[in-house]
């Protein structure tokens, strides 16, 4: 459907991009960057023009982390607008936790063919309110003596296992690239204040194919305890809530599945 969003100004945001076909958007999580889609960027590319973004503040949108907004509708514009630069129209979108609720928030701007967000922020019964930055400050100490501690399983066990099921999955290199964006992103802050200040709303605005993929090992979000009218619900087995590592065949084929769906349903309307 044509895109039904005005004009975006909105700085654009560094991406890798790859593949053929209708374009996709990756979302990473907060605390995180592009580096989180590399396991299923082969699959998915198979099918799909991949754009892996990073979010103001993070990767190589570092020095956007000033100029935009935090929230989730504010990012969702700067994806828009990124697309807009690239000369495309409307594209799938996926993302992880924070990524997953700015997808949504893309959704509802009517720009999106599809919508996949895997363990999506905002679901929450009422904003969370600050939390205290030790475990970042942690991280940022003890940054200078990552690379041999995450050349180990062990060391990976103790770095990662809030955030994914099994660590041993993760090449050291990429571990110490999820810490090192954890510990020194300059967007952290003000997006993870933004996050849990709110609950996301509006899911019924969104006018194309939905899906909501939850972990059952996910350790930091919750699923709802209710379903969503009109809205498909998975579980990502032995997943943990960046579940790219866990099993790039079940998060490739979440969104590939939705991606598809998407497609036949346009291909089914009349002319």
């Amino acid at each position: 459907m044509p895109g039904s969003t005005s004009p975006v100004t909105a700085p654009t945001l560094a991406f890798d991009r790859s593949g053929g076909g209708a374009p996709l958007v990756l979302i990473h999580p907060l605390g995180a960057d592009r580096g989180v889609w590399q396991p299923v960027l082969h699959a998915l590319s198979a099918e799909h023009d991949v754009l892996a973004v990073d979010m103001p503040g993070f990767g190589g949108s570092r020095e956007l982390a000033a100029e935009v907004a935090a929230t989730p509708e504010a990012i969702a514009l700067t994806i828009v607008a990124t697309l807009v630069s690239l000369g495309l129209g409307d594209a799938h979108v996926a993302g992880i936790s924070l990524g997953g609720w700015v997808a949504l928030e893309l959704g509802k701007t009517g720009r999106a063919l599809s919508v996949t967000a895997l363990n999506p922020a905002g679901f929450w019964a009422r904003p969370l309110g600050p939390r205290p930055e030790l475990a970042r400050r942690t991280a940022k100490r003890l940054l200078p003596l990552a690379r041999p501690l995450l050349a180990t399983d062990r060391g990976r066990r103790l770095a990662l296992a809030g955030a994914v099921a099994h660590p041993e999955r993760v090449p050291p290199a990429a571990a110490y690239g999820l810490v090192r964006a954890y510990a020194l992103s300059p967007g952290f802050e003000r997006a993870d204040t933004e996050m849990r200040r709110a609950v996301f709303t509006g899911i019924e605005e969104i006018r194309v194919p939905v899906t909501l993929a939850w972990s059952d090992r996910d350790r930091l979000v919750g699923r709802p305890r209710r379903e969503i009218p009109g809205v498909r619900a998975l579980t990502l087995t032995d997943c943990g809530h960046v579940p790219t590592w866990d099993s790039p065949a079940q998060v490739s084929e979440s969104i590939l599945s939705t991606t598809r769906a998407a497609a036949a349903a346009r291909t089914d309307l009349p002319a």
